[in-house]
């Protein structure tokens, strides 16, 4: 068996990372009573707004009738709202309501704060090689994607 140092292995520092990311957040945002995959999806949402919900579910990468569950108590709250798609009667759009404006707005303070948490320590000069290095990654893999590449 081949052992390797994963504590330079950028896969698994990227992935760990984001796990630690997200389980900082959660405890950050627990005042305001949402789930991981509530606020997940309204995160979704502020950035695409009016996706119709199998959009969504492709975005978030879950099975439609899961993202419907979440829609159904994002919408019992009040934060979310489904509307017909004009130009196809079987889709549904959705939207945030502005009732959700407060909650988005502490949830992107939240997340500008952690962000900023996380980069402590960094210049502004290796602040910005680092998110340009995330962006060529991520074109790289995009790329591969596209082209069905192993």
């Amino acid at each position: 068996m081949i052992r390797e140092d994963v504590s330079r292995n950028f896969g698994y520092l990227v992935t760990d990372v984001a796990r630690l990311m997200r389980t900082v957040y959660d405890r950050r945002v627990r005042e305001l009573g949402l789930t991981r995959s509530q606020w997940w999806v309204m995160n979704h949402l502020f950035r695409n707004p009016g996706a119709t919900q199998s959009e969504l579910a492709a975005i978030l990468e879950i099975e439609r009738a899961t993202l419907g569950r979440l829609l159904d108590r994002l919408e019992a709250k009040g934060w979310v709202k489904r509307e017909d798609d004009a130009r196809d009667r079987r889709a549904w759009r959705v939207r945030l309501t502005p009732a959700a404006e407060p909650v988005m707005k502490k949830l992107r303070r939240h997340a500008a704060e952690l962000r900023s948490d996380a980069l402590a320590g960094l210049s502004k000069a290796e602040h910005e090689r680092f998110v340009d290095a995330l962006l060529a990654i991520k074109a790289n893999l995009s790329r591969m994607q596209r082209n069905g590449s192993q």
